[in-house]
């Protein structure tokens, strides 16, 4: 993966219209309420029950705690204190590009459609290849999930057929078990980024 540690640690960020933060116990309910949606799960494994979806969030700060960057909770100001997360995570399971670091986003049905997600993975890579310092950074999803695959290609990030990979964590046979996989680097990320946001 390159570097995880001894790294400037990213409590936060902010774009134009949104604050990227550590969770606090005040955005549980929201997270808990999107992650019990069939519609936002539909590529994950299952919904989360509340006592799963706090689990998430205690693993996504431990994770913050560990490596000095994290998943963020999104808040928009003004609006809504969570629609959920967007940042980076270290995928660790065993699989030919592990370990890497993971730009991902997860968000509520009712902010999708204003580009939320890729403004604040926007600003994910750029803390990635800025102050954390990464030299890699991946994404991956299920091959139907076209919405995040529009944008991972967005953010410029690259797909090799020869790379896609059956995710470990799932069973032989499972619908969900094959993954394609995206990859972007700082040199690829310079190039890209005044094109992403149109700006």
């Amino acid at each position: 993966m390159g570097k995880t540690a001894g790294m400037g640690r990213v409590e936060s960020l902010r774009t134009e219209r949104l604050v990227l933060r550590r969770f606090a116990d005040g955005d549980l309910a929201a997270f808990a309420a999107l992650n019990a949606d069939p519609e936002v799960c539909e590529f994950l494994p299952s919904t989360h029950t509340r006592a799963e979806s706090d689990a998430v969030v205690e693993r996504i700060e431990a994770h913050h705690d560990l490596h000095g960057f994290g998943l963020w909770c999104v808040e928009v100001p003004d609006e809504a204190r969570c629609v959920g997360f967007v940042g980076l995570a270290v995928a660790e399971f065993p699989a030919h590009f592990t370990p890497a670091a993971e730009v991902g986003w997860r968000l509520a049905r009712g902010v999708w459609g204003r580009g939320y997600a890729t403004e604040g993975a926007t600003a994910a890579l750029d803390a990635a290849f800025g102050p954390i310092g990464l030299d890699e950074v991946v994404s991956f999803t299920v091959p139907a999930n076209l919405r995040s695959r529009a944008v991972m290609e967005r953010l410029g990030l690259v797909h090799d057929p020869a790379e896609d990979f059956d995710h470990p964590k799932l069973p032989a046979g499972h619908p969900l078990r094959r993954h394609v996989l995206y990859r972007t680097d700082p040199t690829r990320w310079r190039s890209r980024r005044t094109d992403v946001l149109g700006r």
